[in-house]
């Protein structure tokens, strides 16, 4: 399948701000975003996506991981973004819309639009979300929880990446449904976002099977 053309092209200051964003990071959370991008690169071309497009969701979706607790929780607060419960006792939780809103408020970047994909990506990005059906954000959703340094917590990776290159949806299903049942049995709390999105995509996959 070849590329399709970007449903609109980021202006190149505000790429330019978000690379400069990714500067500051610590080390070690730049070197993921790497090997997260060369991932994206990958899987883009499978489904149709612009592999410059997906990298630069990539690049973007964590701009706000470095920021301690409070901080988020206070930016979240800033936002007007809803806090639930879970994201009161893991603020790290929030790092995906808090991100997505220091770009669209500091750095210009549309929420509709141009600019959409790439800010839908790096909010749900996390947890996923029901509504996130384009494609790209699909592909960022799985290059970030594909990076090999990630193998540890997620050994079923191969599992993952198999998938993915046949069916985004599937891949994604999957890799909910195994995290809810790791963070069940690790007695830890799910957010409620992402038995949303693991139920949505479920029935999504049965009525394909239909």
């Amino acid at each position: 399948m070849s590329p399709q053309t970007d449903a609109g092209q980021i202006d190149a200051a505000i790429e330019s701000r978000i690379r400069q964003r990714v500067e500051t990071l610590p080390a070690g959370l730049q070197a993921h975003i790497g090997r997260a991008q060369d991932l994206a690169r990958e899987l883009a071309p499978f489904h149709g996506v612009d592999p410059h497009r997906a990298a630069l969701g990539i690049l973007a979706h964590d701009v706000a991981r470095a920021m301690p607790g409070p901080e988020l929780i206070a930016r979240a607060n800033v936002f007007q973004l809803p806090i639930k419960p879970v994201e009161e006792k893991v603020p790290l939780l929030l790092h995906g819309p808090v991100g997505a809103e220091i770009l669209r408020v500091e750095d210009g970047l549309a929420a509709r639009g141009d600019g959409a994909d790439l800010y839908q990506a790096v909010y749900w990005h996390t947890t996923f979300h029901p509504s996130l059906v384009d494609d790209m954000g699909k592909v960022v959703f799985l290059a970030d929880k594909l990076d090999p340094n990630k193998r540890k917590r997620i050994p079923y990776q191969p599992e993952i990446m198999e998938l993915a290159l046949e069916d985004l949806d599937a891949a994604i299903l999957e890799f909910l449904r195994r995290q809810v049942q790791s963070l069940t049995a690790a007695g830890k709390e799910v957010h409620p976002m992402m038995l949303e999105a693991r139920d949505s995509l479920a029935a999504r996959v049965r009525g394909t099977l239909l």
